[in-house]
């Protein structure tokens, strides 16, 4: 029954966009793009805004779960189905370590790993007996971290430059913060991009929202301008507060920026924990819940072992769920890799299949109550690709973890379809 409306809609978008990313250190990269910050903020959200539409469209299509999973594979085939689902399982394992790692730096700062683990474990336990984020609870969440922001940005706005160590930049300053380059930017954008990445989940209201064909692109809009409104004044005032004549140092952000920013304000960094423990919490029990239900929906298919697609009394499918708690754990204690430019790079490529399949999906009208422009889905397409590429270089100083992402988001459906193909002869 279609119940939910627009202002439903926006808040389930917005409370599902303000988790972890937000709170996350992904600001010292988005400020080390100097005085085109803002500009890095904007790519992510056009990147993001045209992945959401080319979704929705194909959500209004193919109402199933398993997301691009199943999408890819209705449109272009198993092998593009397998690599989204590759991608997405292996991503939002990334966003779920991402995730209970800022937690545990917020909440008990110099044991983020221990708290991460004991975070991960317990939202394991929670969605195994059902107990998840509800739409009310993601709007009231959402409702609430917006507040908190706000007042950060208000304060940080409003204040003397004197909080911090901010002072005007001479020209010189300026010229050298101009020359921080494309990369920069790029690099900027990319990890920005994970502070957007819960649109998605606006994309898969088709059957529950009214009249979605109106609703659902509105309700992208709204939402990822509402977030985006907060990110550029958080931007603005993490770089006035916590800045100097050379730019922002990534040491002054630390590992919890919002708290740095809330300290150097004279705001109780208490408020900023709770904040962050709503977001984060929250978040990692929708992550979680999706990455399980498109693993569920892998194994029905085959291409996971079948016994992840068991669901218990609940109807949760706590095995898939323990399985990516688990992989989660592993992350959180990998050495020297940046989990959540991992998250954004697998996420990105699973948002290419999604741009490709909606794109043909336009082109053989086989739309149903939502069309997009092919031109959205190719900026989606050209955009993922290239911000993706830009993070799966940055994740970390070596390249074993580039080379193992390879192997598993392309080798693993490689090796599934070949194994398909095998017992068909």
């Amino acid at each position: 029954m279609r119940r939910v409306g627009l202002l439903g809609a926006t808040g389930i978008g917005a409370g599902s966009m303000l988790g972890a990313g937000v709170f996350s250190g992904m600001w010292a990269d988005v400020l080390a793009a100097g005085q085109w910050y803002l500009l890095a903020l904007a790519i992510a959200a056009v990147v993001a805004t045209a992945n959401a539409l080319s979704t929705a469209q194909l959500a209004a299509r193919h109402p199933v779960a398993g997301g691009a999973y199943s999408y890819g594979r209705f449109e272009l085939g198993a092998f593009a189905g397998r690599l989204a689902g590759a991608s997405f399982v292996v991503g939002k394992t990334a966003s779920v370590g991402v995730g209970a790692v800022v937690l545990g730096t917020y909440v008990v700062p110099g044991h983020p790993q221990t708290v991460a683990t004991v975070a991960i474990a317990l939202c394991w336990a929670l969605n195994a007996r059902g107990i998840t984020r509800t739409a009310a609870a993601a709007t009231v969440i959402a409702i609430v971290v917006s507040l908190v922001l706000t007042a950060l940005i208000v304060i940080g706005t409003a204040g003397p430059r004197e909080f911090g160590s901010f002072s005007p930049a001479p020209l010189e300053a300026h010229a050298a913060d101009a020359g921080a380059g494309l990369a920069a930017v790029l690099a900027g954008a990319s990890a920005a991009f994970f502070a957007f990445a819960g649109y998605a989940r606006i994309a898969t209201l088709g059957e529950e929202v009214r009249t979605p064909e109106r609703t659902i692109p509105r309700a992208i809009g709204i939402a990822l301008a509402w977030v985006l409104a907060l990110y550029v004044g958080l931007a603005f005032v993490l770089r006035r507060v916590l800045g100097s004549d050379r730019g922002t140092d990534p040491a002054a952000l630390g590992d919890a920026p919002l708290a740095a920013l809330a300290s150097a304000l004279g705001v109780d960094t208490t408020v900023v924990t709770i904040a962050a423990a709503l977001a984060v919490g929250g978040a990692m029990l929708a992550v979680m819940a999706g990455a399980g239900r498109t693993a569920m929906a892998m194994a029905r298919q085959g291409d996971l072992p079948g016994s992840l697609a068991h669901q218990g009394r609940t109807g949760a499918p706590a095995r898939a769920e323990a399985a990516i708690a688990v992989g989660a754990v592993a992350m959180v204690w990998a050495p020297s890799v940046d989990l959540l430019l991992v998250s954004v790079a697998t996420i990105l490529t699973y948002y290419a299949v999604a741009n490709v399949a909606a794109a043909a999906q336009r082109r053989a009208g086989r739309t149903a109550s939502l069309r997009v422009p092919v031109a959205v889905s190719v900026v989606g397409l050209i955009g993922s690709l290239l911000l993706g590429g830009v993070a799966l270089m940055g994740a970390s100083d070596s390249a074993w973890p580039a080379i193992a992402l390879l192997g598993v988001v392309v080798g693993w459906p490689v090796a599934a379809t070949a194994a398909h193909f095998r017992s068909r002869r």
